[in-house]
C-alpha cells in the first residue's frame, strides 16, 4: 500500500511535526515536490506532498488560506513547510481551513534535508510497486495458461482472487447471476446487491463503482468492454483496499477470456446454423440428421422450432449466448429478419424470450417434430405462428392452437381459404399486373372508406370505386354484405399470414 502522511509522522528520523489538519493523515503520498514558487498548486499533479522553505508563502491569514484551499483542490496529499528559514507565522486562518478541508500541513524540524523525505517516499513507493509488478506479471501468467482453453465457466476468476485477495465474479447485468453456465451461483446478499445497483455501462468507463453490502463486504463493479451484457464484480473486505491499477489489469485479462469465450460460442453457432439451415430445407436424411444432432446434445423426438422476431435486433442477434449462458441446447439461424430456434420447449426459453427480447417480441411455436423429416414442415408451421403472433395479447402463438381467424388454425386452412375467396383475384393479378389486391387490403384497413383508402394510395376516389367493382366482379363477393366481406377479411388476413409464396 502507498505510504501515507501519517506514516511519514511516524517515521522517526524524518523528525516531521503535524501542525494542523487531522482529517487528512490518511491521504497517501505518490511522490514528492520541492517548490517555492508562487501559486505552486500550478505545478501538482496531485498525491504530492509539497516541500517548501516559504521564501514566497503568503504572509497574510487570507493568502494562506488560499493557499491550501487551492493544493486541496488540485489533489496534494499535504503540505511540509521548513523551520527556521524564510517561512512568516503561520496564521489560524492556514489551521482552520487545514482542519476544514482535512489537508494536513507538516513541519519539518530544521535542518532536516528535504532530500530525506523524498528518498523515504521513493524507497516505500518502490516496494508497492515491485510487489505490484510482480503480481501484474502472475495475472498475464494466468491468462496465457487458459486463454487457449473454451469451458463453461471462467478460469481466471480464482487465480485472479489470489492476486487480487477478493472475489472475482464474472456476472450478466440482466440476471445479476455469473455469466458463465457453470461458475458458481453469487450468494442472495450479493445477487440482491448487484440487482439494486448495476449501473449502465457507461457509468462504470472511468473505473470501479463502489456498493458497500449490509454484512459489511463492500462490491465493485467493472464494465468489461468485450460484452455489454456482463460486468466485473470485485467483493472485498470492508477493510481491504483494492489496488487500481491491478483492478485495470484484471478487467484487462477478464475481457480478453471473454472474447475467447464469445469467439468459441460463434463458432458453435455457425456450425449449428449450417446444420438448421439443411434440417429446415430437407436437406438431411433421418440417419444422418438425428446423428448429427445427438453430437450436439439434441434429441429430434423431443424438439420443438422457434420462429422469434423483435424489433431489439441486437438483442434478437445475440439470442443465443443467452440460450448457451442458460445451459439449453439448441441451434439458431437468421433469416430474413426472423430467428429460428430449434431446441426443446420448456419454461426457461419462454422465459428468456421476454426477459431479453422484451415483451413486444412475437414468438411462433410449430407442432412436435419427432422426425428430421417434419423439420421443413415444422418451419412453415413456426412462421405461420409468428404472424398470427402480432394479433394476440400473449405475443405467442403454438401452431394448431385457437388463432384470431375463426376456424383458421394452420397452413392448410388458410391455404385453402385463400385459394376459395381470392384465388381467381390472384390469378388475374399475375396476369394483368394491377393493384387489386393491394385496393382491396387498404379498403378493408379503411373501413370501406373510399376517400380514405384514395388517399392512402394517392390515387382518385373513382379510381377506387373502379377497382373494387373489378374485386367484386372477379371474386364474386359484394362489399355490401356483410358475409361477403367477413370472407374477403378472413381470407386477407390468412394471405398475410400465410407470408410471400
Amino acid at each position: 500500500m502507498t505510504i501515507t502522511i501519517a506514516d511519514l509522522l511516524e517515521t522517526p528520523h524524518l523528525r516531521l511535526h503535524l501542525h494542523s489538519g487531522t482529517g487528512g493523515l490518511d491521504r497517501e503520498v505518490s511522490w514528492t515536490h520541492t517548490s517555492d514558487l508562487p501559486e505552486p498548486w500550478r505545478w501538482l499533479a496531485g498525491g504530492e506532498l509539497l516541500m517548501t522553505n516559504g521564501m514566497s508563502f503568503p504572509a497574510d491569514g487570507a493568502g494562506q488560506r488560499v493557499l491550501i484551499e487551492r493544493l486541496a483542490d488540485v489533489g496534494a496529499s499535504g503540505l511540509a513547510i521548513g523551520e527556521r528559514m524564510y517561512s512568516p507565522p503561520l496564521t489560524d486562518e492556514l489551521a482552520e481551513a487545514s482542519e476544514r478541508l482535512g489537508f494536513s500541513v507538516l513541519t519539518v524540524h530544521f535542518p532536516m534535508p528535504f532530500i530525506a523525505i523524498s528518498r523515504a517516499v521513493a524507497v516505500a513507493n518502490l516496494l508497492e510497486e515491485s510487489d505490484r509488478l510482480i503480481r501484474t506479471e502472475r495475472i498475464y501468467h494466468a491468462m496465457q495458461r487458459t486463454l487457449t482453453s473454451h469451458r463453461e465457466s471462467s478460469a481466471l476468476s480464482r487465480a485472479l482472487s489470489q492476486q487480487l485477495g477478493c472475489e472475482v465474479h464474472v456476472c450478466h447485468r440482466g440476471s445479476a447471476q455469473p455469466w458463465y453456465p457453470e461458475d458458481p451461483r453469487l450468494d442472495p446478499t450479493l445477487t440482491d446487491a448487484l440487482r439494486r445497483s448495476t449501473p449502465d455501462s457507461s457509468d462504470l468507463r472511468a473505473g470501479a463503482f463502489a456498493v458497500p453490502l449490509d454484512d459489511g463486504r463492500e462490491m465493485r463493479l467493472m464494465d468489461i468492454p468485450t460484452q455489454s451484457s456482463a460486468v466485473l464484480v470485485l467483493v472485498s473486505g470492508g477493510r481491504n483496499v483494492l489496488d487500481a491499477i491491478l483492478m485495470q489489469h484484471v478487467v484487462t485479462v477478464i475481457a480478453l477470456e471473454l472474447s475467447q469465450s464469445l469467439i468459441s460460442i460463434e463458432h458453435r453457432r455457425r456450425l449449428g446454423a449450417e446444420l438448421l439451415a439443411q434440417l429446415m430445407e430437407g436437406r438431411l436424411d433421418e440417419r444422418s440428421g438425428r446423428r448429427q444432432l445427438k453430437a450436439l446434445g439434441l434429441n429430434v423426438s423431443k424438439a420443438t422450432l422457434f420462429a422469434i422476431t423483435s424489433d431489439a435486433l441486437a438483442k434478437l442477434r445475440e439470442f443465443h449466448i443467452e440460450l448457451w449462458r442458460n445451459k439449453v441446447p439448441h441451434l439458431v439461424v437468421h433469416r430474413s429478419g426472423v430467428l429460428h430456434v430449434f431446441c426443446v420447449e420448456d419454461d426457461t426459453v419462454h422465459a428468456l424470450i421476454r426477459s431479453n427480447l422484451g415483451g413486444e417480441a412475437l414468438a411462433g411455436i410449430s407442432g412436435p417434430i419427432r422426425t428430421v423429416e417434419r423439420v421443413p414442415e415444422a418451419s412453415r408451421e413456426a412462421s405461420w405462428a409468428v404472424r398470427a403472433a402480432a394479433s394476440v395479447t400473449s405475443r405467442s402463438v403454438r401452431y394448431g392452437d385457437a388463432t384470431p381467424l375463426l376456424g383458421v388454425t394452420g397452413t392448410d386452412d388458410a391455404a385453402a381459404l385463400v385459394t376459395r375467396v381470392l384465388g381467381a383475384l390472384i390469378e388475374y393479378e399475375r396476369v394483368h399486373e394491377t393493384e387489386l389486391l393491394r385496393t382491396l387490403e387498404a379498403f378493408l384497413d379503411n373501413q370501406r372508406s373510399w376517400q380514405k383508402t384514395a388517399d392512402v394510395l394517392h390515387v382518385h376516389r373513382q379510381t377506387v370505386l373502379y377497382r373494387i367493382r373489378k374485386v367484386e366482379a372477379i371474386t364474386g363477393h359484394n362489399v355490401t354484405d356483410t358475409r361477403d366481406i367477413a370472407e374477403l377479411w378472413l381470407a386477407v388476413q390468412a394471405r398475410a399470414l400465410l407470408g410471400p409464396s
